[in-house]
């Protein structure tokens, strides 16, 4: 007589991404972050001024070639560049994870485990801000027409004062935040994953995607913290960029780490 096996239940399938995270794993981050940071300060916070340096090159450039009209969009538009340029900060608290000796060279020059694949990225999200200096220029053709950029003395007073001023605020920032969150979603993950990871460029955008969209509380309240220290950053006359950026830069990582077990 022949016995039939039992049926055995198959084993579930565990993820190897965290699902529905807390929203107040922000300050868990941002507390592993400050510690990546004060650990061997002076390469991140070299890091950090190079990145100011750049911010505030850039803005100069800008005034002396009279497009001052850009500034604002460039500045929406850094947050956008923010998670391509913060690579070798991920890759110091990568080293500090791994015990592995903390070389600014190393970080301004990082290896990624994906090699040429994270660079793809990187165009993409330029090429993501150069789409959005386009639509913040006919955002602003659409309400004042061919109006010159009246500059920095009178266009609080244009924004705030005037119907107008106040309808191309909301629009401008209702299409700037399609921008950010695409953006956010996009690289969120994929370039610490893709640093960390031996993965295509797609793969891992649209894994960050999904990463995004399975913990959306978690991930709002740390883009909101990212947005109100970046604003901060720029009330300092983009010093705070110095300390906030590597600081970011490193909680980043770790926000990686707890989503991407």
């Amino acid at each position: 007589m022949t016995t039939i096996p039992p049926v055995v239940p198959p084993l579930p399938r565990i993820s190897p991404y965290a699902r529905n995270l807390p929203v107040s794993s922000a300050t868990v981050w941002l507390r592993a972050g400050w510690h990546d940071l004060t650990r061997n300060p002076l390469s991140s916070l070299l890091y950090g001024l190079f990145v100011f340096l750049l911010s505030a090159a850039l803005i100069v450039g800008l005034v002396v070639l009279e497009w001052d009209f850009a500034i604002f969009p460039v500045l929406a538009g850094f947050l956008i560049l923010a998670p391509a340029l913060a690579i070798g900060l991920y890759d110091k608290s990568r080293s500090l994870e791994e015990g592995r000796p903390i070389k600014l060279a190393h970080m301004l020059m990082p290896r990624a485990q994906s090699g040429g694949q994270i660079l793809f990225t990187g165009a993409m999200l330029c090429g993501l801000l150069l789409l959005w200096m386009r639509a913040a220029v006919l955002i602003y053709a659409l309400f004042f027409g061919v109006r010159p950029f009246p500059g920095f003395n009178h266009i609080v007073q244009m924004l705030f004062a005037t119907p107008t001023g106040l309808a191309m605020l909301l629009v401008g920032s209702a299409v700037g935040g399609l921008f950010a969150a695409f953006a956010f979603a996009i690289s969120a993950f994929s370039i610490p994953m893709m640093l960390d990871r031996r993965l295509d460029s797609l793969t891992a955008m649209g894994t960050s995607w999904a990463l995004v969209w399975n913990n959306l509380p978690a991930l709002v309240v740390w883009g909101a913290v990212v947005l109100a220290l970046f604003v901060l950053s720029v009330a300092t006359g983009m010093i705070g960029l110095i300390v906030v950026f590597p600081w970011l830069g490193h909680a980043t990582w770790h926000a990686y780490r707890a989503i991407c077990r």
